[in-house]
């Protein structure tokens, strides 16, 4: 077989941002060149992807469940399930779950 198949139900759930959520790795950049991560994230309740940024490449986030915020050093922005925030390189950015339940979200870090 040359693609490559993986199952959901066998990717390990790790911690990310410190412990403050968590992720399974859907693709990583030993997989495709210029994709540094493809990741299933989740973010409990009342909980926060703390001030980051990514040094040498964009990230791209889907919103697949959850209603919260997410800041830059421009604003305050909310989301909700759908919604696809860009973060471009070097930008700092929080995310913050305000809600009762785990969020979940993909992301893709791709190098610039």
């Amino acid at each position: 077989m040359k693609i490559i198949k993986k199952s959901h139900e066998t990717l390990i759930r790790e911690d990310a941002h410190g412990g403050s959520g968590s992720r399974k790795v859907l693709l990583s950049d030993r997989e495709i060149s210029n994709v540094q991560g493809l990741t299933y994230g989740f973010l409990p309740a009342g909980s926060k992807f703390e001030w980051h940024t990514h040094e040498k490449m964009n990230e791209t986030m889907v919103v697949l469940k959850g209603q919260g915020r997410v800041r830059d050093e421009d604003g305050v922005y909310d989301y909700s399930e759908g919604d696809v925030f860009i973060f471009p390189q070097a930008v700092f950015h929080e995310i913050e779950n305000t809600s009762t339940e785990e969020h979940e979200y993909i992301f893709v870090r791709v190098y610039e």
